[in-house]
């Protein structure tokens, strides 16, 4: 049998002792960082002797403290002030990585509609189809808001403006387009706690409840995300029988050969699981990609004119490739998915027989930004009906 049991030979390009972490350490998102400095600022504008270096934030979701080193506090010459945090995703793979956070907090106007107003300044990206409002979401606005109110004077009301320095240069190396957020990054998530997904010790821990679900269920949904976590079960699917991979998807099928389990159903973004289509199976960007070149390949063998199969793979994202291929034919862009799905079924389950010899039935549901099914392999019609609760 090929090595597996911790090795590298499936990642070579990943070194032995990062691979050997069992124990990843998680961060923080984005808004906690944002919050973090509009206390201090807060704080700073209230009292000019009080420049903390460190803050103790509620994160609400989960309910328990973090603190948040300050690195920098000062007074601006038109009143306000700003205090400056760095961003620690913990152990991710994650572009925002020690990059800066400003917050600056002035006093506001005594009749603008909130108590506490939040907005965005450089590098924190506009939302196209929200009449550009500011990437700043609810997370984000709700722990701001929370941590923030217990100490403003009464009568009192508050500006706050997040800057991302480096926001709208990081933006070019995401998606974010594809969401419709452009000219920076977004204060998104739906907690503090920014988990070590892409950490490879997070692969020990998925294996661990891959190894849990196994010895209970015969058919299990692998799902690389939280959206594919929610998704699953507005689906109709067993939430019990959901395991979540991040992006170690070819690690875990093996691991599910192995185990003996029946099927196995991907259910993903389609800008994710394609990859899976051209043979890549750990789907972070920073160890391959190769998304647009795949849907190319796909498009020119189901053959898509050629104008548009160069359209496709000269597109900025796999979502706008996808576009395209809609707007210049509903039904091709359906076959031509549909191809990719049971491409991804046959490579996955290559890719667990050459590792283990063993068979293991691989479906896929594919989905879009819209969380709209895109495409459904024959094997994971299938295996859906199977997850499905009574």
């Amino acid at each position: 049998m090929p090595p597996y049991e911790g090795s590298t030979d499936f990642f070579p390009s990943i070194p032995v002792a990062i691979v050997s972490i069992s124990r990843p350490r998680s961060g923080y998102t984005l808004p906690v960082f944002a919050c973090a400095g509009a206390v201090a600022a807060l704080r700073r504008l209230m009292d000019a002797a009080d420049s903390p270096s460190m803050v103790t934030l509620d994160l609400v979701q989960p309910a328990q403290k973090a603190e948040i080193p300050i690195a920098q506090v000062a007074p601006l010459p038109d009143g306000s002030v700003l205090a400056i945090t760095h961003s620690d995703p913990g152990d991710n793979l994650d572009l925002t990585r020690h990059t800066p956070l400003w917050s600056v907090v002035s006093w506001g106007d005594p009749d603008q509609a909130d108590p506490i107003h939040i907005e965005g300044g450089e590098g924190i990206g506009r939302q196209v189809n929200q009449s550009d409002a500011p990437a700043i979401y609810r997370y984000a606005k709700t722990v701001m808001v929370h941590n923030l109110t217990p100490l403003l004077p009464a009568g009192k009301t508050l500006r706050v403006t997040i800057i991302l320095p480096e926001g709208r240069a990081l933006a070019e190396r995401t998606s974010n387009a594809a969401f419709g957020v452009v000219e920076g990054l977004s204060l998104l998530g739906t907690s503090g706690i920014s988990e070590p997904l892409s950490a490879p010790g997070q692969l020990d821990q998925s294996r661990d409840i891959l190894r849990e679900k196994s010895a209970h269920y015969r058919h299990l949904v692998f799902c690389v995300g939280e959206n594919g976590l929610d998704f699953a079960v507005k689906l109709g699917m067993d939430p019990d029988c959901r395991v979540k991979t991040a992006n170690w998807l070819g690690p875990l099928l093996v691991e599910a050969g192995q185990l003996g389990v029946e099927g196995v159903l991907l259910l993903g973004y389609h800008g994710k699981l394609i990859k899976l289509a051209g043979g890549i199976f750990h789907t972070h960007h920073h160890v391959a990609d190769g998304r647009q070149e795949i849907l190319a390949a796909h498009c020119a063998a189901a053959g898509v004119p050629l104008d548009i199969t160069q359209a496709v793979l000269k597109a900025e994202t796999v979502e706008a490739g996808l576009t395209l291929l809609r707007d210049r034919d509903q039904a091709l862009a359906a076959q031509v998915y549909q191809g990719l799905a049971e491409r991804i079924d046959e490579r996955a389950s290559a890719y667990v027989k050459a590792h283990t010899g063993q068979g293991l039935r691989v479906g896929s549901m594919l989905f879009n930004r819209q969380r709209q099914i895109v495409a459904t392999s024959t094997i994971g019609q299938a295996l859906f009906q199977q997850l499905l609760l009574d």
